[in-house]
């Protein structure tokens, strides 16, 4: 049986459904009014192999910060949501993926015990927060994070080694999380049960 969820969050800034799909091809189907980042969120679905079907709007006329936030609570929603009690699955997950003069490292630890954490390391980063892609300010990718990382409940380490152009750093970002999350959300038939030695997660 497949892994899936769907989540609607309305809240007075914005208006979202996900729905995940974790076992699936990488097919994405995202519209958020914020093309560079319909563009990552692509990138997420197709390197970890989840279908992912996303409807997000908002107060854009604002600032773009309730929508990137509130779409990273929706993802990590469905993913907790989809993984049920994690019987069976490797848990952890960690990727180093390069993107020309770039090196991403991202590591991800899923611990659904009520003990999310983002820790976010980037060089330069206070420089490169106000760098604008398109209507995407560099900085939300930090605020995609925390929300993802609270919600889903899940411990998440990401080191940004090297890198000059925002565009290759914010992408390597999203391919790393992506490639960690396939291989903490892949099931191994060596583990029986839940991976933990509490016997819950």
């Amino acid at each position: 049986m497949k892994r899936s969820a769907k989540i609607q969050r309305v809240t007075g800034e914005t208006q979202i459904t996900g729905k995940l799909t974790i076992d699936g091809a990488g097919k994405a189907d995202v519209k958020t009014g914020l093309p560079f980042f319909d563009h990552m969120l692509t990138l997420l679905a197709k390197h970890s192999l989840c279908d992912l079907k996303l409807r997000a709007t908002g107060d854009l006329d604002v600032d773009a910060h309730h929508l990137v936030e509130d779409v990273g609570i929706v993802l990590g929603q469905v993913f907790r949501e989809a993984l049920g009690d994690k019987r069976g699955i490797r848990r952890y997950g960690w990727a180093l993926v390069p993107m020309d003069e770039t090196l991403a490292q991202c590591r991800v630890a899923l611990d659904f015990s009520n003990r999310p954490f983002l820790v976010f390391a980037a060089k330069d980063w206070k420089q490169l927060a106000g760098v604008e892609l398109g209507k995407f300010r560099v900085g939300l990718v930090r605020e995609f994070l925390q929300g993802f990382a609270n919600e889903a409940r899940c411990n998440l380490h990401v080191d940004v080694l090297r890198g000059d152009e925002p565009h290759h750093i914010v992408e390597a970002i999203f391919k790393a999380l992506a490639k960690s999350l396939d291989l903490a959300c892949q099931r191994d038939r060596r583990v029986t049960g839940i991976p933990s030695t509490k016997g819950k997660l």
